[in-house]
């Protein structure tokens, strides 16, 4: 694996390009997010397939799909980029976040699994929590399996984190937005009660919301009990996708949660609400959740709100 170009701060947020023997590229990317210091929290995001066959409506990563990466692969990416802030594969982040959601969705690779199980090996990381950020495609249900397995027996007591990305409660506008066939809000809660044991972090239900998507509590109510589900809410990041089906975020990333009438109505049907709002120059960057600087280099059009920042190559 080689790094051929990347885009970013190092300070908060860089995205690289990697080629494999193969021929083919990904992206993973790192960042902090101050006023914290990477040795509180690192996020990484690395890849999981080469493309996506499920093509989001708002997601730049959805393109062309050419299979799936080995472990090695997976683990390469990782490795690379602790390898350029700690050589000797030692991380002292109080949490050192692994995201396998920069490109592909994890559930349709089993490998993904298996670095789960030997990463601890790899890497000296006390830190470590792996999070996994699903659709929850049907015909998966040996890799929910087997991910209960993992996290039972290497990542129990708050050590890992599961998220199932809904968007909205709307069953038919779901099936619009995420084009290919799921578990339904009953499946994904009745594996979420599973999934959940005491020590545990709360299952995340996770709403990208656009503008006209909606979320109900009394729809939610009717599926996940608060005791195991809690609700992330997040603006929807610029990216060609969006802009191509019109779509444009619910959230403004410069509100108040103290303002937010949606987050109260949540939080006032008992569950815990996160409004995740993260730093706009990763907007620009091309660093956040369904960015992909691909698109960004093939595209013949340009967005002043995302993919601002130069991409340099290098080859590494």
């Amino acid at each position: 694996m080689k790094v051929i170009a990347s885009s970013g701060r190092d300070d908060l947020a860089r995205v690289y390009i990697v080629e494999f023997e193969n021929g083919l590229q990904v992206e993973c990317a790192e960042s902090v997010q101050p006023p914290l210091p990477l040795e509180q929290k690192w996020v990484m995001l690395v890849s999981t397939l080469f493309g996506c066959p499920v093509g989001c409506s708002m997601c730049d990563a959805g393109a062309e799909y050419h299979g799936k990466l080995t472990a090695r692969q997976i683990t390469e990416q990782i490795e690379m980029m602790v390898r350029r802030r700690f050589p000797d594969l030692k991380v002292p982040s109080t949490q050192f976040k692994v995201q396998f959601a920069r490109m592909g969705e994890p559930a349709l690779n089993h490998s993904v699994i298996d670095v789960l199980r030997y990463l601890p090996d790899r890497i000296e990381a006390p830190g470590f929590m792996p999070s996994i950020s699903t659709v929850a495609p049907t015909g998966t249900d040996r890799f929910f399996r087997d991910l209960m397995d993992v996290k039972r027996k290497l990542y129990s007591n708050g050590n890992f984190q599961l998220q199932f990305s809904l968007h909205t409660t709307d069953p038919a506008l779901r099936r619009q937005i995420i084009p290919v066939n799921t578990w339904t809000m009953s499946e994904i809660a009745a594996y979420g009660r599973k999934f959940y044991s005491s020590g545990d972090r709360k299952v995340t239900l996770n709403f990208a919301l656009a503008k006209g998507s909606p979320l109900e509590p009394e729809v939610l109510l009717e599926h996940f009990d608060p005791e195991f589900f809690l609700i992330k809410i997040t603006p929807l990041n610029p990216t060609y996708r969006a802009m191509e089906n019109n779509l444009s975020s619910h959230i403004d990333p410069s509100s108040s949660e103290k303002r937010n009438d949606l987050v109260s109505n949540i939080r006032s049907a008992g569950y815990r609400v996160i409004l995740s709002i993260g730093e706009q120059e990763e907007n620009r960057i091309g660093s956040n959740c369904g960015q992909y600087l691909r698109a960004h280099v093939d595209s013949k059009n340009t967005m002043k709100e995302g993919y601002t920042y130069p991409i340099s190559e290098t080859v590494e």
